[in-house]
């Protein structure tokens, strides 16, 4: 009888670590690259999440069910650890003198993945729900576990991944529409200014062109007139 993945991987078989990797990194980066918006870390967080899959298989149930709420488990875990990392680290920079912030290419990587603006403004609202709320968000929406999956990999109840996720999606709405005004708004702000510097501009280049125009008069009038006074002196000569 052929043993399942499950108890494949709890019996220690380095292959079923490695198909479970394959059927699963590619989303688990997806999730942890529109967590944290930065490749490098997501790529991380992939590592971590096997690492510590091969290190706490031990701990699985028994069973032939599906390992995907296991491990996407595992890496919530590992975004908290890493968010926590990642707090530590900014206020020991602090605390250092240093006040440049590192460059955060999260929207422009949400806009690229998907559907533009409003993405971006619901990757920006979504610091503003509770961490409970942004878990549920992420594995149920951007993973696409169903309730049932997500509620294991969270270790809660279905109802509670219900109910998280229906406030979530409630208050993101809000969150992400307050963003798309926000940034329109901007952009109109951005592109009057940019109007106005622009007409500014041309305006001062037409006044300058035409005090330029009124000082070379006079000089073009003196040329001529010295042209003139020449003429009549050469005329005097020759008689």
């Amino acid at each position: 009888m052929e043993l399942s993945q499950r108890a494949r991987l709890r019996a220690g078989d380095e292959h079923a670590l490695g198909e479970l990797y394959d059927a699963n990194a590619q989303a688990v980066y997806g999730y942890a690259l529109r967590t944290l918006g930065d490749w490098a870390a997501a790529e991380e967080v992939v590592s971590l999440t096997f690492l510590d899959a091969w290190r706490l298989r031990g701990k699985l149930h028994e069973g032939d069910g599906d390992l995907r709420p296991w491990v996407f488990g595992i890496a919530t875990n590992v975004l908290r650890n890493t968010a926590r990392a990642t707090r530590r680290h900014r206020a020991a920079m602090a605390r250092l003198g240093e006040r440049e912030a590192a460059p955060d290419f999260a929207e422009e990587l949400v806009a690229r993945l998907d559907d533009g603006a409003q993405l971006a403004a619901v990757r920006r609202a979504l610091p503003g729900l509770r961490r409970a709320e942004r878990e549920v968000f992420r594995l149920c929406v951007w993973v696409g576990l169903d309730y049932a999956s997500a509620a294991e990999a969270l270790g809660v109840p279905v109802g509670t991944v219900r109910s998280r996720l229906s406030r979530a999606r409630t208050r993101l709405r809000s969150l992400a529409e307050q963003e798309l005004r926000n940034g329109r708004e901007h952009r109109e702000r951005r592109e009057a200014r940019e109007s106005s510097e622009s007409r500014e501009s041309r305006e001062s280049r037409e006044s300058q062109e035409s005090q330029e125009s009124r000082e070379l008069a006079p000089v073009a009038g003196q040329v001529r007139g010295g042209g003139h006074e020449a003429a009549r002196s050469m005329q005097g000569d020759v008689r």
